[in-house]
């Protein structure tokens, strides 16, 4: 860490000098603008005109890349926020597993397409625009997302339908876009303060928790495929249950959205009181799982078995909404409110 002394120019104006080293690596010269921004935490960031305008732009070169490899990195320079994506090979054409895996990628992230293409190089272009989107507004739409999944395939098992859980299956691609979307923007307001405000935030703290939010819905809509794969790999697409069972799974359900949707709601409201309230309904049926399993008759393992993977998922999909309350919690209590005064 660098000190700096703080000079007097003027009878109501203090100067401090920028690192030489920092202004050359970002080309700042006498006569610039900078951007300052303060944060309300005694934080004041300093940032080049560079950083709001330049579009930074990524080679990926496929010559020792396999198709899945070039796929990654295609999604990971997307990720890292790069404006513009050229895969190049130096040596010869692109082969059609190159080619393939671009457009395969450009399938699965929003905003991406192909603005040049020849033999040797394809060039694709983010149109993402972070003031377009805000990141609780995104984390809201990934969690209704797992919800819809989630209910979709839990009423497909309960009225055997397999067209209802493959409409669940089909919204796996949506809740993958809008995750990784948000990856981007968080990355990008990680190394841009600037842009932390354009996508809803006064600071760049609730970053790292964000990502993890993020990643918790993710998994949350992992588990409603797995229940909706249930659906269309059993015989009759339903469970070998009663009326009563298939009702209290329904209701554990209509809970688990409870709980999900509501530590959502405490993360970007800032809300410690309904973080709490996801701790006393995790509570509430923290041995459901258990009394559902121990109310079913004699069965075949293969049909116990598929029952303890429904009661799984949902079980599972509470816990990360639990992980999203306490982060939730982290966050409200970070700012002053009725609990908290921060000296």
């Amino acid at each position: 860490m660098e000190t700096r002394k703080v000079q007097r120019l003027g009878p109501s104006t203090l100067a401090m000098t920028l690192p030489a080293e920092w202004a050359g690596e970002h080309d700042v010269e006498k006569g610039d603008e900078v951007t300052i921004r303060t944060s309300g935490k005694g934080t004041l960031t300093v940032m080049p005109e560079s950083a709001n305008t330049e579009e930074t732009e990524a080679t990926i070169h496929v010559d020792n890349l396999d198709a899945l490899a070039v796929e990654r990195a295609i999604v990971a320079q997307y990720v890292l926020g790069r404006r513009v994506i050229r895969i190049q090979r130096e040596d010869g054409a692109l082969d059609s597993e190159h080619i393939n895996a671009v457009y395969q990628a450009e399938t699965q992230l929003m905003g991406l397409g192909v603005i040049e293409e020849t033999p040797e190089n394809i060039s694709i272009r983010c149109s993402v625009d972070p003031e377009d989107f805000t990141l609780d507004n995104l984390l809201e739409r990934l969690e209704r997302t797992g919800s819809t999944m989630r209910g979709e395939a839990i009423k497909a098992l309960a009225h055997g339908n397999p067209d209802l859980a493959q409409r669940a299956l089909n919204r796996e691609r949506q809740a993958n876009k809008i995750f990784v979307l948000l990856l981007r923007l968080i990355f990008t307001a990680y190394q841009n303060p600037n842009l932390a405000r354009a996508v809803g935030l006064n600071s760049g703290f609730p970053l790292i928790g964000y990502r993890s939010i993020a990643k918790n819905l993710e998994l949350t809509a992992d588990n409603a495929e797995d229940i909706a794969d249930i659906v269309m790999e059993t015989e009759g697409h339903t469970l070998d249950v009663d009326s009563a069972i298939m009702r209290d799974i329904r209701e554990l359900n209509e809970i688990v959205d409870e709980i999900t949707a509501l530590a959502v709601e405490a993360a970007v409201e800032r809300d410690y009181n309904k973080s709490n309230e996801v701790r006393a309904l995790f509570h509430e049926i923290a041995d459901r799982e258990d009394e559902i399993l121990a109310e079913l008759p004699e069965m075949a393992n293969e049909d116990l078995l598929r029952v303890r993977e429904v009661l799984v998922g949902l079980q599972q999909t509470a816990q990360y909404a639990m992980r999203n309350a306490e982060i939730a919690a982290n966050l409200a209590l970070n700012e002053e409110s009725e609990h908290t005064t921060i000296h």
